[in-house]
């Protein structure tokens, strides 16, 4: 794939998609003694970048195949993408979903219209459940980061930072990104690649499952050794995607890592000085930029989701007042 895919993406998501604005804070750019521009995809339809490759994905199928329905698995972000683009145009969806997923994601696919489906991740296989249901019902599977029309309306937003990089006069930028599968990232990486070849694209990831950081240095793709125990649970995944990879390793600079609490702080900053509220993997990018980048160079963070329940939030806000 490359930048016509993501081009005709962004003219079959435009009048649905929000174009999000890129944000800054002076108090943030002396705090990190460098300007930080956030790209605040939180404020998507549904909170989150994922509504931009759901409604690519969707709107990319034949009406008769996009009649018999589709069906996703996920945690909540791309759930509740797929739920609204499918319900805007007439689909049926069925996500399937961990039972320990955040209430609120759960919640809102349900309201957006999809009908959510509960796996225990400890006893029960996902795939299975998904293969049995969609040969039951001819549905079609959006798989939340390796496909490429996905990739290609998450990469809509570097076609937008890259516009309003211009805009706002910036020249020379690190790009960072919060990273799971690698859909966003590698989406940027290849509308920058072409419209702002000069900014360079780093996944930022959280610790004990930094896969595509370990993979980009290996030169091939790496596994985590767990799949739980951070808070950052939008960006949690076994390995980099068999499409995504490639991409990520032509076009991005080396991986960062950040804690729990890096991300934490990040939250409350970004509320505190930005207005904005972000979910813990939704801040991955710019605790990096806060905490762990060097240097003194602009750099653009992808925020890339905000939907975070209130008693995450509130262990947020006790910790930047402690």
């Amino acid at each position: 794939m490359d930048i016509t895919d993501i081009e005709a993406a962004a003219q079959r998501i435009a009048g649905h998609a929000v174009r999000t604005p890129l944000l800054n804070a002076p108090l943030l750019d002396r705090m990190a003694g460098r300007r930080i521009f956030v790209k605040a995809e939180c404020l998507q339809k549904t909170g989150s970048f994922k509504y931009r490759g759901a409604r690519s994905a969707i709107s990319a199928l034949s009406p008769d195949t996009r009649a018999k329905g589709v069906i996703a698995f996920s945690s909540g972000n791309h759930a509740q993408g797929v739920a609204l683009a499918a319900a805007e145009m007439g689909a049926p969806a069925a996500i399937i979903m961990p039972s320990d997923a955040p209430r609120m994601k759960i919640d809102n696919t349900a309201a957006y219209g999809a009908e959510a489906i509960l796996y225990d991740r400890e006893t029960e296989d996902r795939d299975q459940i998904g293969a049995e249901l969609a040969e039951a019902r001819g549905l079609t599977l959006i798989k939340p980061f390796d496909n490429e029309m996905v990739i290609a309306g998450q990469g809509t937003t570097g076609l937008e930072i890259a516009e309003q990089a211009t805009e706002a006069g910036i020249e020379e930028a690190e790009v960072l990104v919060c990273c799971g599968g690698g859909g966003l990232t590698s989406g940027i990486a290849l509308a920058l690649a072409d419209r702002a070849p000069h900014f360079t694209v780093r996944p930022v990831e959280p610790e004990g499952f930094d896969d595509v950081a370990r993979s980009l240095q290996a030169g091939a793709p790496q596994v985590n050794n767990r799949m739980g125990g951070s808070i950052c649970d939008a960006i949690l995944t076994p390995s980099p995607g068999q499409i995504t990879f490639p991409i990520l390793h032509a076009h991005c600079g080396a991986g960062l890592v950040i804690s729990d609490d890096d991300a934490l702080q990040a939250m409350a900053l970004a509320l505190k000085h930005l207005k904005i509220t972000l979910e813990p993997g939704g801040a991955a990018a710019l605790a990096a930029a806060l905490f762990k980048l060097e240097g003194d160079a602009d750099v653009i963070v992808t925020a890339s989701g905000g939907n975070v329940d209130a008693p995450m939030l509130a262990r947020a806000l006790q910790l930047d007042a402690t």
